[in-house]
């Protein structure tokens, strides 16, 4: 499996794009906003004649799912979610003015996302980590060989995730981390939402939150 991100919007939100040797790839939380933004992550998948498959948001705030209408109309997907996401999805529309965003809504998506199930794509595949306290909904994307955890706004680099938004439990999320995510081995590389990736083994050791 083969990595690529990109920082996107006025939230420096990060996008990821997986794919393996079959050229078969999955987006994950395309925050393209301007039209450089999408034309960057258009020309980077021609450019590596790649053939996304799935879109996948790990949570809907507005800085994760800026970019889920492009993306689904360039590639004809449907935007992938746990259930419970689906209110928060909802309610962008209501405040996307107050950051000034333009927000072209995100397609009705699928209620599809849930804990410890398995994403496909070529020979690829992501488990799927539930971790709530950021949102209430809050997907992590695990691929075991090769050790990588795509995370969301869950964990960062020496930080965690915000809890004063709508959904948020400061108290849930230190539980997801200690529970579902410093379980996993300590060299899995987290990619999170913001921000440069980290380690499980370097976030237990060095993480002041936790």
């Amino acid at each position: 499996m083969q990595l690529q991100s990109f920082t996107f919007n006025p939230f420096s939100e990060n996008t990821y794009v997986l794919w393996d040797d079959t050229l078969e790839c999955v987006i994950i939380d395309p925050g393209c906003y301007e039209r450089h933004e999408e034309l960057a992550l258009e020309n980077f998948i021609t450019e590596n004649e790649l053939k996304p498959v799935a879109l996948l948001n790990t949570h809907c705030h507005i800085d994760h799912i800026l970019g889920n209408q492009f993306v689904a109309k360039k590639y004809g997907l449907t935007p992938k979610i746990h259930p419970v996401e689906k209110q928060l999805m909802d309610s962008v529309n209501s405040y996307a003015h107050v950051y000034g965003i333009n927000y072209l809504t995100s397609p009705e998506p699928e209620l599809t996302l849930n804990d410890n199930e398995v994403i496909s794509f070529g020979n690829t595949e992501l488990r799927q980590i539930l971790a709530p306290g950021h949102s209430p909904g809050s997907i992590c994307f695990y691929n075991e060989k090769e050790k990588i955890l795509i995370g969301g706004d869950v964990l960062f680099q020496e930080s965690i995730g915000r809890t004063d938004l709508p959904g948020g439990n400061h108290e849930q999320l230190l539980k997801s981390i200690r529970e579902r995510i410093f379980t996993l081995p300590p060299e899995v590389k987290v990619y999170a939402g913001h921000m440069d990736p980290t380690t499980v083994g370097h976030e237990i050791k060095h993480n002041p939150f936790l």
